[in-house]
């Protein structure tokens, strides 16, 4: 997994509508949390899209946006926001292009590790953290990226 003050790879990946989003145009609107997990509608996977979902407004209020990357297509990412009401980007990545190159394949190639990561504009990691079962672990980590830019004056009205 890439750790803090890597650079952040670049990537073009096709997001739930398929239109092609690269790393460099997200990061026009700020600084990006980038989650990678496994699979839509699993229970786990359901569980930290929604607990993402419900703190949203909190990481737009920060100047932060939050996208997601697995490897279903985009049909499946569309009905998986449709049905969980989730506000942000995911993006499909059947080729594990982004997935391999954030290191976060899974053992021998199976399945994707769930990771986060802090992205500034300038494509530093500024943080990351990886937990494939402990999934309270990565809303923890969003919530203290919000309370860091906050306590910071980066707070939105």
């Amino acid at each position: 997994m890439l750790t803090t003050g890597a650079k952040a790879p670049e990537f073009v990946l096709n997001n739930h509508d398929g239109t092609e989003r690269s790393l460099s145009d997200l990061l026009q609107n700020g600084p990006l949390i980038l989650y990678f997990y496994p699979a839509d509608f699993t229970p786990a996977c359901t569980k930290e899209a929604c607990s993402i979902r419900d703190i949203h407004s909190d990481i737009r209020a920060a100047g932060l946006q939050v996208v997601g990357i697995s490897p279903q297509d985009e049909d499946s990412h569309r009905r998986f926001r449709e049905q969980h009401d989730l506000p942000f980007t995911l993006l499909s990545d059947p080729h594990k292009v982004a997935i391999r190159t954030y290191d976060v394949d899974g053992p021998f190639g199976a399945g994707v590790r769930r990771a986060t990561f802090l992205i500034n504009q300038d494509r530093s990691i500024e943080d990351a953290m990886q937990a494939d079962v402990r999934i309270g672990r990565h809303k923890a980590f969003i919530e203290k990226a919000v309370t860091l830019r906050e306590a910071a004056g980066f707070k939105d009205s």
